[in-house]
């Protein structure tokens, strides 16, 4: 049975920092470009960050770029997401993500790209 959970998630302060990860079972996420994308009431799913199944290159979301970090071991069948200087419009439920063609040659960004999910895990950013 193929699984992702993400854990970690709660509640900080604006500019706070929270780290998020994302730990697979049942398929091995060295075959996986993986990707963090976010859903709050007020937006549909957005596209947050991606890494390469070999961690070699990143993509990030404009309105995170330099303040998330993604990354990955794959050792430990697991993906992070660390969040630094968050703001209340980060608030969300993030969830993790398989691309479902394993290793394409560039990350993606469209939801529909992706087949395996987590159920999410909640951030909330008080003001």
């Amino acid at each position: 049975q193929v699984q992702l959970q993400e854990s970690g998630g709660g509640l900080v302060q604006t500019g706070g920092s929270l780290s998020v990860s994302c730990e697979a079972s049942g398929l091995a996420l060295t075959n996986y470009h993986m990707a963090w994308f976010r859903q709050s009431p007020a937006k549909e799913r957005e596209f947050v960050a991606a890494i390469t199944a070999s961690s070699s290159t990143t993509k990030y979301a404009d309105d995170v770029k330099g303040r998330f970090t993604i990354s990955r071991d794959n050792m430990k069948n697991t993906v992070y997401l660390l969040m630094n200087n968050l703001q209340p419009e980060d608030t969300a439920v993030y969830y993790c993500a398989s691309d479902r063609l394993g290793k394409p040659l560039t990350l993606r960004t469209p939801a529909g790209d992706y087949y395996y999910w987590g159920r999410g895990t909640q951030v909330t950013v008080s003001s």
